[in-house]
């Protein structure tokens, strides 16, 4: 899976990196989302669904791969 977000429409709130720490963060400066993993483990993949959903200006983004 690869996750991508557009921090253009970002709104800071923060949800993402309290859902799925080990992959996103949050620029300290501009209060937006950081990727930190794009391409997280599948153990990972429930905590990043949830982000996903749970992200109110829904700029997150999860992609399948095939691997």
């Amino acid at each position: 899976m690869k996750v991508s977000v557009d921090t253009s429409l970002c709104i800071g709130s923060g949800t993402c990196a309290l859902t799925a720490p080990a992959v996103f963060g949050q620029d300290e400066e501009q209060a937006v989302v950081v990727v930190l993993d794009g391409s997280p483990p599948e153990s990972l993949r429930a905590a990043v669904e949830l982000a996903v959903r749970s992200c109110p200006a829904a700029v997150i983004r999860l992609v399948a791969t095939t691997e």
